[in-house]
């Protein structure tokens, strides 16, 4: 299965190496910048599940896609403000065969995706992973985790889902899940996201020290409670085993978990406020969401700032 990763960055990186490493046939697209790098330093993963470094990855640059032909798999994994950018830049790899396994946050993505490339290529995904890219270019994991879950989006089990299915548990080293109700654990995972990051972005704080302040506890536990009233309202209720999996991590007394959003303002970086929040308030119809507002403002104001300064 001719594979396209879109980025060699920490997230894409990461699950291109690793099938890679296990045989697989990976190319990735990236930046004439990042495949200098590459051809000349390899792609190196540091990693406690054990390091790992292709000295040679196949690489396509932006300028070339047209040229490597069509792929029969693009991993997408960028960031939701590079979005539009990178479905202008994969175009050329998708052809009538081509199935496009998205792992962004959130559902707008669909939207876009099924706009430009037709609802019967794209599928369903999620990950979940701690990496960064280092100064150096490398690859950093800094916890074991690196799932990957994947379905088509209607739960059949298509020859393709297989296919994808056969490529993700070759032997590589992450965390591969088929599922057949891929929509419903999207949504579950976009309601804890959006609590978990709307939370800790707003206090500026991880959630056992927003626990720990007077009214800190309550503030989370609305705020989970208007994200999971959202998705009910969209028919995509959460499971009551995995909301309440969700309400005890939210709420767990010295934990020091925070969103990685926090980690990007706190880096004055870009942030998914809009794909992860805005998008969520623009799907409550007529429901009543005034955590889920005050955060959204808040990270607006942060954008406004952020532009300005």
């Amino acid at each position: 299965m001719r594979t396209l990763v879109v980025g060699a960055g920490a997230t894409g990186g990461y699950y291109g190496a690793r099938l890679a490493e296990a045989g697989a046939d990976i190319t990735f697209l990236v930046r004439p910048a990042r495949a200098e790098r590459l051809a000349a330093e390899g792609l190196r993963v540091l990693s406690p599940l054990g390091d790992c470094h292709l000295p040679r990855p196949q690489t396509v640059t932006v300028g070339a896609v047209s040229e490597a032909g069509p792929f029969d798999l693009v991993i997408l994994s960028c960031k939701a403000y590079d979005l539009a950018s990178a479905i202008e830049d994969v175009a050329p790899a998708v052809g009538e065969g081509t199935a496009i396994l998205p792992l962004l946050n959130g559902m707008a993505h669909l939207d876009a995706l099924d706009a430009r490339f037709g609802a019967g290529r794209v599928l369903g995904g999620s990950c979940a992973i701690a990496a960064t890219l280092t100064p150096e270019g490398a690859i950093r994991q800094m916890t074991e985790l690196c799932s990957i879950t994947y379905g088509e989006r209607d739960g059949s089990a298509s020859a393709r889902i297989a296919a994808v299915d056969a490529l993700m548990g070759n032997g590589a080293k992450l965390q591969p899940r088929r599922s057949d109700r891929i929509l419903q654990e999207m949504w579950e995972k976009w309601v804890f996201l959006a609590t978990l990051a709307g939370a800790t972005t707003l206090m500026r704080a991880a959630v056992g020290d927003i626990v720990a302040a007077p009214g800190g506890e309550a503030f989370i536990l609305a705020l989970h409670g208007e994200c999971t009233a959202i998705a009910e309202a969209a028919g995509y209720a959460p499971r009551e085993k995995v909301a309440a999996g969700a309400r005890t991590q939210l709420t767990a007394r010295g934990s020091t978990f925070t969103a990685s959003m926090l980690r990007d303002i706190d880096n004055r970086g870009r942030i998914e406020a809009d794909h992860v929040i805005g998008d969520l308030i623009a799907r409550r119809g007529t429901l009543a969401t005034p955590e889920l507002d005050r955060v959204y403002t808040g990270l607006k104001a942060y954008e406004a700032r952020r532009a300005r300064d």
